[in-house]
């Protein structure tokens, strides 16, 4: 235990309360962009992987990271950020797909990378499933929806629109 006592297992749970600033029903954890806690000496390290190099969010990602910890007695707290390997949809929790599906945006229909982890799929466009009534009868209207890296899709049941949260 460093840092003011705190355990990685506890850091991790405060981390979990920082929600992405995009999309505020997801956590930074859940997202997957934090990579690892760990501590040197009184400072904790939290490492982060970005969605992707240019993410605007980034600056208040870290400022709340670092907030959330000063908040929780961690004085130090620095931001490593590692771009290799780079993020995937893959990394995203059970818990923050679930989330996403709630508040209406599709999440990842399938793996990005395959099960080595060496290339990326090539696989056809996904079935993908509306958030509003699970049908499956659903038709892409964009490869661009309110982000770079969602999709907007349209349901032909229930004929609402959503967005598809994209694999990568």
């Amino acid at each position: 235990m460093q840092a003011g006592h705190a355990t990685r297992e506890q850091v991790m749970a405060w981390l979990d309360e920082v929600a992405d600033p995009e999309i505020p029903v997801i956590s930074v954890v859940d997202l997957g962009i934090v990579r690892d806690v760990a501590f040197d000496g009184d400072e904790c390290v939290v490492t982060i992987t970005p969605t992707y190099s240019g993410c605007p969010a980034m600056q208040v990602i870290a400022e709340s990271v670092t907030a959330q910890l000063n908040k929780h007695g961690i004085a130090k707290v620095r931001l490593a950020t590692r771009l290799a390997p780079a993020w995937t949809t893959d990394w995203m929790s059970d818990a923050g797909k679930a989330a996403l599906k709630r508040y209406g945006i599709a999440p990842p229909a399938q793996q990005a990378i395959d099960i080595s982890g060496l290339s990326r799929r090539l696989a056809p466009e996904p079935d993908v499933a509306c958030p509003h009534c699970g049908s499956m009868h659903t038709a892409l209207v964009s490869q661009f929806g309110s982000t770079a890296c969602k999709a907007l899709y349209k349901c032909l049941d229930c004929r609402e629109p959503f967005d598809y949260f994209k694999s990568h």
